[in-house]
């Protein structure tokens, strides 16, 4: 969404996720799977443990900031080390993502644990 409101690239961040798993210069097809596979095994993988570890009470303002931890860790730890393509990236809407997708979490783990009315 970002790269189109300021007219960069849209499939750079595909492409630089897509990189994480095979080389920068294979196809567009290719790059396309690999980050649709990286990002769902990512996602899989953050969900997994967020779920076991977040405590049950104000479980939506935990998950966002256990997103921005991660966020932080990838984007200055991980990412300039190992995959240039997304360290690459602007910092801001990577670190947006990451908290959109925290939210996201939080609201589905705070549905899912609350007490069901019949």
């Amino acid at each position: 969404m970002w790269a189109l409101l300021n007219g960069s690239d849209p499939l750079e961040a595909t492409r630089a996720a897509g990189a994480m798993l095979v080389p920068a210069d294979s196809g567009p097809s290719l790059l396309f799977a690999s980050a649709a596979l990286v990002h769902v095994a990512v996602s899989a993988f953050w969900a997994g443990v967020f779920g076991t570890l977040l405590p049950r009470r104000h479980v939506l303002v935990w998950a966002i900031c256990g997103a921005a931890a991660v966020a932080l860790v990838d984007l200055l730890l991980i990412a300039p080390r190992m995959f240039r393509g997304v360290a690459a990236l602007a910092f801001w809407p990577q670190f947006a993502d990451h908290l959109m997708w925290g939210a996201c979490l939080g609201l589905v783990l705070q549905c899912h644990r609350a007490p069901r009315r019949t």
